[in-house]
């Protein structure tokens, strides 16, 4: 099999346009029509990695943070990313990361936070705009449930735990087909009223060109009427976060215990409320950004990372906050991905690096 195929089922789960604009996510280094010798997992690329894809004969490394964030004008060595990058194109090895669209779906790095403390009824802490679209297509009637099978199939008319939603009304549509016209109903020069079913579903902006697609083919006319709209709707798919529940309530200091054996920490930063603990928000990596959304949606601790210590006084006693260190509040995705890849492709067994990357050290 070739790279491609493991970067299009990636990308079907977590579309490269649902990263934040910062971001650097998708194939950062090498070519797709790669044929694929083995791939190797890991939560940063180092030097190290790449000496570890090499022995593990592994020509892609998917990781969860991008080697390169910024522009470089110059590849001469002279710090890690620049080696790292050397060092892989000259291997022929692949780097691909699937960063803040991973972070951003359902099922993704904040769910397995969430899966890892144990928390039930997760849902995205808070909700992308702007993400969401309505195609309106009007069609004969006898032709209207190939067209909408055909929309389903691209992927229109998914919303939340159902599929093949959609809404149909009928009415009578009119056209003249002028001269140079080659109808499938009427006649040149002559008006021509048709029952016609007017078929309305929503979809993800990024499959719109699908999904359009799939319209054209299979609708009958030569001149097809459809509008597009751009929807305000939140996507309850999509988002920043994940909230949930405990399984029951905890003291502060039980949930400390909790969180430190659930996520295998060393050392927890945090600030204290005085409240039970029951509903749980967290992010992966930096998260102050978050901390409205968490205290509008009631949860009494924010689990996320990188805290500075201003920030902490805007919990202002309403919530506890929990910085956890950013390394150790991703270093799961790496479990993730492989779960993800091993359920999918069952021809070969993704490995996970061995490397630690984490380059923050404690001292007690």
């Amino acid at each position: 099999m070739k790279i491609k195929e493991i970067i299009a089922y990636l990308e079907e789960l977590a579309p490269l346009s649902y990263q934040e604009d910062y971001d650097n996510s998708g194939l950062i280094i090498g070519d797709s029509q790669t044929e694929l010798s083995g791939v190797l997992v890991t939560l940063d690329v180092t030097e190290e990695v790449i000496n570890e894809a090499i022995q593990k004969q592994c020509n892609l490394i998917i990781a969860h943070h991008p080697l390169i964030f910024k522009g470089i004008k110059k590849l001469n060595g002279k710090n890690y990313v620049e080696r790292a990058a050397i060092s892989a194109i000259k291997n022929d090895i692949a780097i691909y990361t699937i960063h803040t669209n991973l972070d951003n779906v359902v099922n993704g790095v904040n769910y397995k936070i969430a899966e890892k403390l144990g928390l039930s009824d997760i849902k995205i802490l808070r909700e992308k705009k702007s993400t969401l679209l309505k195609l309106t297509v009007f069609a004969p009637v006898l032709s209207a449930k190939n067209l909408l099978a055909a929309l389903h199939s691209a992927g229109a008319g998914n919303i939340g735990n159902y599929s093949q939603c959609s809404f149909k009304s009928e009415g009578v549509g009119s056209f003249k087909p002028n001269l140079l016209a080659h109808p499938v109903i009427g006649e040149l020069d002559k008006l021509e009223e048709v029952e016609e079913t007017r078929l309305e579903v929503v979809l993800p902006r990024y499959l719109s060109g699908k999904v359009l697609k799939a319209m054209y083919e299979v609708h009958p006319y030569e001149e097809v009427a459809y509008y597009l709209q751009e929807l305000e709707n939140t996507n309850q798919e999509v988002g920043s976060g994940a909230i949930g529940f405990l399984k029951e309530e905890m003291t502060e200091k039980a949930f400390l215990s909790h969180l430190k054996n659930s996520m295998d920490l060393e050392v927890i930063r945090f600030t204290n409320s005085g409240k039970s603990i029951r509903k749980v928000a967290v992010c992966g990596g930096v998260g102050s950004f978050l901390l409205g959304d968490a205290k509008a949606k009631g949860a009494d601790v924010f689990v996320t990372a990188d805290y500075k210590y201003h920030e902490f006084f805007d919990a202002d006693g309403d919530i506890m906050i929990a910085d956890i260190g950013h390394f150790e509040s991703e270093v799961f995705t790496k479990d993730l991905l492989v779960e993800i890849l091993s359920k999918k492709f069952t021809n070969f067994a993704p490995h996970l690096s061995e490397v630690n990357t984490n380059s923050v050290n404690y001292y007690y």
